[in-house]
């Protein structure tokens, strides 16, 4: 759940690290607009070749309830259907072969880094024990500079870490491991929230809260107007709990120490 890089040694780490210091994005065209599409937008989950947390991309599925279709299936006011938007969705691996899940079911990617169009919105999820590869990282980057959103669940953080995107930035990930991750890529002002904001970066905490950074993302972009969104949120059951954990009434169980 935390970390994606199990198999990954501390020289390897630290070279991304020195990476994460100097990498910096070239000079990007003006991003899309997403609040105010002319096109239909483009989303895809970027999948790394590791084996990758099904509840850390299933947020993602809320993309493919936005359009007119959805609104009739939902019985949701006409007067909502004029703020439906059409998402084209994509599923990413490097080589457009089937990728791992933790949960043993497999996801049949749609496209492969060659064959994906540019995205405007990004999503990645944990890839529990995998070393973010040359070719991951590269397309990491580009989506990024290209995207007017990018947003990781849980672990998903980690690859965009080690692709030098984070540096400056305010980011989360899982809770647990917040304190190493401050410590080992201090770089990046970690807060230990259950999501953060940053530009076009969105962050979360560990697996479902990412549900909350899905809605919060959601009602950013293209919340108020009719309210259809607000009312999908609500359908899906996506919620709205607090974003500094105050309401959390569990246990908290940090790590004192975590291997890259």
């Amino acid at each position: 759940m935390p970390g994606n890089h199990s198999n990954t040694s501390s020289n390897d780490f630290q070279h991304h690290c020195t990476i994460l210091t100097l990498y910096s994005n070239p000079p990007a065209a003006m991003a899309f607009n997403l609040s105010k599409p002319n096109r239909k937008i483009q989303a895809g989950v970027i999948l790394t070749k590791g084996v990758t947390e099904m509840l850390d991309v299933a947020p993602f599925e809320f993309f493919g309830w936005t359009d007119e279709t959805a609104c009739r299936v939902m019985n949701l006011p006409e007067e909502m259907w004029k703020d439906a938007i059409d998402i084209e969705l994509h599923w990413v691996s490097e080589d457009g072969k089937p990728v791992q899940m933790k949960s043993a079911a497999q996801i049949e990617p749609t496209d492969s880094f060659a064959s994906c169009p540019p995205l405007d919105i990004a999503l990645m999820g944990a890839s529990v024990g995998h070393k973010t590869s040359d070719a991951e990282i590269a397309f990491i980057r580009k989506v990024y500079d290209q995207c007017s959103a990018f947003l990781t669940i849980c672990g998903g953080v980690m690859p965009p870490l080690e692709a030098g995107i984070l540096a400056g930035k305010t980011a989360t990930g899982p809770r647990l491991v917040i304190g190493a991750l401050r410590e080992r890529a201090p770089a990046v002002n970690w807060v230990e929230t259950r999501w953060a904001h940053d530009g076009k970066l969105w962050t979360s905490s560990s697996l479902l809260n990412g549900t909350d950074m899905m809605r919060a993302f959601v009602e950013a972009t293209w919340g108020g107007k009719s309210g259809m969104f607000e009312a999908l949120l609500d359908i899906g059951g996506f919620p709205a709990r607090d974003v500094d954990f105050k309401d959390f009434k569990g246990h908290h169980y940090p790590m004192e120490k975590l291997e890259f």
